[in-house]
């Protein structure tokens, strides 16, 4: 039980989310769409990361030569590390974004926690 409680809102007195079922101001946000667009992005970022990856060891192989072989080896995996990791964070930024659009506009992203009814933005918080 209290895990549920941790993620219900706080109200506060400027943004009253509340039900228009029962009036209950115990809303809680599901956000699954930032969620899976979150991973989702990281995933194909990280594949495009991975596609590069000739690219990053080229990079990384041309600046580790001054090392010698031990250099262009190490420069090489850090270069191919370096294209993964950048990848999978700009797909999971992009993802989150696009998800975050979902959860506003397409899903009932917000579920009263007294009655269970599912509410999306617009109709969560009233204009005061």
């Amino acid at each position: 039980m209290s895990e549920i409680n941790a993620s219900v809102l706080n109200i506060s007195a400027a943004a009253d989310p509340t039900c228009p079922c029962c009036n209950s101001t115990r809303i809680r946000i599901k956000n699954y769409g930032k969620k899976t667009g979150g991973t989702v992005g990281a995933v194909a970022g990280v594949a495009a990361g991975t596609a590069s990856l000739v690219g990053g060891a080229e990079v990384g192989a041309s600046i580790g030569v001054a090392g010698g072989p031990l250099g262009i080896a190490l420069g090489t995996l850090a270069g191919a590390i370096i294209g993964g990791l950048i990848g999978g964070a700009t797909g999971c930024s992009v993802g989150v974004k696009l998800g975050q659009v979902v959860d506003d506009r397409v899903l009932d992203n917000y579920e009263c926690q007294d009655c269970g009814y599912g509410l999306r933005r617009a109709a969560a918080y009233i204009d005061g």
